[in-house]
């Protein structure tokens, strides 16, 4: 996959920000984040939306409830949306593999449909970020695709979404798990959910700590 290649993500991204509101309710993952702010146990934190798009629904029910929330998006047209639909979180253009933070500054991560956008060759890396980026005992949770929604173990090229062809990259799950061991994540739950007719695994991680 050639570089040009995934750098139209943004730019399809954009053009989804402009038929955002037809597509809104397609995915509903509020059961997913209600689980997970129980596991959290907080009531409330700084929290971090990796592919933030529009804001809605991880960053909005999480400033809802008091968080501190900061988002971060390659695409400029999710980012106006997010300025208007939650307009009390913190907004950064940036790609996700790029933005840097303080250690500890983060009580949870939630990277929701994006992490796979992602080449599986960085997923190392980026994990290895969001470990520093978490307070100890801190957790993530975020969006994998997998054999269930490639067909392959290992994937690293194009699958269709609404109307256009999107770039996708993951490693095995046997290879993920290994990888995010060897940083030192505690993985605490992995779970294979069916939203809008597409099947991702969702997995919560911990920090030690």
């Amino acid at each position: 996959m050639s570089n040009s290649d995934r750098k139209n993500l943004p730019e399809i991204y954009d053009e989804f920000a402009r038929t955002y509101t037809e597509n809104r309710g397609r995915f509903d993952i509020t059961p997913i984040l209600q689980d997970f702010n129980e596991i959290l146990g907080m009531e409330t934190g700084r929290l971090l939306d990796l592919g933030c798009g529009a804001g809605e629904p991880v960053s909005r029910w999480f400033v809802d409830r008091g968080w501190e929330v900061t988002g971060v998006d390659f695409s400029r047209g999710m980012l106006q949306l997010a300025q208007h639909h939650v307009p009390e979180m913190t907004c950064i253009h940036a790609d996700m593999r790029e933005i840097r933070f303080p250690p500890e500054h983060f009580d949870a991560v939630i990277a929701s449909y994006s992490l796979f956008h992602v080449p599986r060759e960085d997923h190392a890396a980026l994990f290895g970020n969001i470990l520093q980026w978490l307070q100890p005992g801190g957790r993530t949770l975020f969006t994998y695709a997998t054999r269930a929604y490639t067909g392959e173990d290992a994937f690293d090229g194009y699958r269709e979404f609404l109307g256009r062809k999107l770039y996708y990259s993951h490693m095995s799950t046997e290879q993920l798990y290994a990888t995010l061991g060897t940083l030192g994540f505690i993985i605490e739950s992995t779970d294979y959910r069916s939203i809008g007719g597409e099947e991702f695994l969702w997995i919560t991680l911990r920090k030690p700590g």
